[in-house]
């Protein structure tokens, strides 16, 4: 798979796993509560979220009251309600950012630099999953522990609702992401020749050479040092002249 075929892969998966995200926290289904009485007229099922609860009856009718304060929500869902904002920040800028650096786009001019954008917005989106899996993990834990304690009222028992298992789903789905953003790894540098020049060629060493004697030629004949560089004529020098007599 292309660079290119990468990048997109992780974008898309990194949407879906941010919608997911942004479902969880929205829809008020972190808990179920399903309460049926003597008659079935009076069952109804009551849903808690982070930012309502919701009561349906079993005629059809739903009634859904939002959670102004802060400090009636359980621990685990105040945490939640941080975490999973903080989440979908993260997961948005990352999500962005991945735009910035893909190689399809001209905001860049580097490839490595595009390349590190794009391992950047990998890790926000990461980040992204671990946060929020931290309160969909602690949510459940929290409602599998209130259903198994033998003191809690029958009524009163909640079951894991539908938040949890999508938060689940798109923490996996933001990993995946993630990762695959962060695999786009930068092209590396050149040590030797210039870009448009291929690299030098290696030759193989083939071990040292072997040196053998020079055997002249038969006719060639050795030089001896005979002669002489004195000059054959001998100079003298020249006779004087008489000085002539001038009237």
């Amino acid at each position: 798979m292309g660079r290119i075929g990468k990048e997109t892969a992780g974008q898309v998966i990194s949407f879906i796993g941010l919608v997911g995200v942004a479902v969880t926290c929205g829809i008020p289904m972190w808990r179920v509560t399903s309460f049926i009485g003597a008659n079935i007229v009076t069952g109804q099922i009551v849903w808690d979220g982070l930012w309502m609860n919701c009561v349906m009856q079993s005629t059809g009718q739903m009634q859904c009251r939002l959670n102004e304060s802060v400090m009636r929500l359980t621990r685990d869902l105040q945490a939640a309600r941080a975490l999973v904002i903080i989440s979908l920040v993260f997961g948005f800028i990352g999500f962005i950012i991945s735009f910035i650096g893909a190689k399809c786009t001209g905001c860049l001019k580097s490839d490595s630099s595009k390349a590190k954008v794009v391992i950047i917005s990998g890790c926000l989106i990461i980040v992204s999953a671990i946060l929020v899996l931290i309160p969909v993990c602690w949510s459940a834990a929290f409602t599998i522990a209130d259903f198994q304690n033998p003191l809690t009222i029958e009524t009163q028992r909640r079951e894991l609702g539908a938040s949890i298992y999508i938060g689940w789903a798109s923490a996996a789905l933001l990993l995946i992401g993630g990762i695959i953003l962060t695999t786009s790894c930068p092209p590396q540098k050149q040590l030797y020749g210039y870009p448009s020049y291929p690299p030098a060629p290696v030759y193989p060493y083939s071990g040292p050479a072997t040196y053998g004697p020079v055997y002249a030629p038969a006719s060639s004949r050795p030089y001896t040092a005979t002669g002489s560089y004195a000059p054959t004529k001998p100079y003298a020098v020249p006779s004087g002249y008489s000085p002539a007599q001038y009237l």
